[in-house]
């Protein structure tokens, strides 16, 4: 068999290809930045425990390892704090807990937080969302619309207030 076609390396891979950096500002709250630390922390432990392995003959876990501590590095380098006890709460901003009813009456709260905080199925929204969009600056008793995938929704603000 020819092995001109074979590469030859020293048994290392190639850096794996950076994780997706969010072309918005880094917003996030004190808990944000907090839990940012703390996965930065957990993954380079976890690279140094899969370093000390006396079999590393599968160095994918490594690499993996060190493309997301690239990732939460350059995250916590552009982190702007915004504390939400800051905040006034006239107007709905970042980091305010907002309730709002819709159409029905049904009343929901959502968290205003950070891209790495946000978790919808636990309403905590990206400032760049739609409905973050719609809430951010409006007070109570404002009606705001929010343009959903499936249509609009209108929302009515019932309060406003610091987490």
């Amino acid at each position: 068999m020819s092995r001109a076609f074979v590469k030859e390396g020293d048994g290392s891979l190639d850096p794996l290809p950076d994780l997706p950096v969010s072309p918005h500002p880094n917003f996030v709250t004190p808990t944000g930045l907090a839990a940012l630390q703390s996965r930065l922390a957990a993954v380079q432990s976890r690279l140094a425990a899969l370093k000390s392995r006396p079999d590393r003959l599968d160095k994918l876990p490594e690499a993996a390892a060190e493309r997301d501590i690239r990732y939460l590095e350059a995250r916590l380098k552009t982190a702007i704090l915004i504390d939400p006890s800051s905040q006034p709460t006239g107007r709905a901003a970042f980091g305010h807990a907002i309730t709002v009813a819709d159409e029905d009456g049904q009343e929901t709260t959502y968290l205003i937080v950070g891209e790495d905080e946000a978790d919808p199925a636990r309403h905590r929204i990206a400032p760049h969302s739609p409905l973050a969009r719609a809430l951010i600056g409006a007070a109570v008793g404002d009606m705001v619309t929010w343009r959903k995938p499936s249509g609009t929704v209108t929302l009515e603000i019932l309060s406003i207030a610091q987490p």
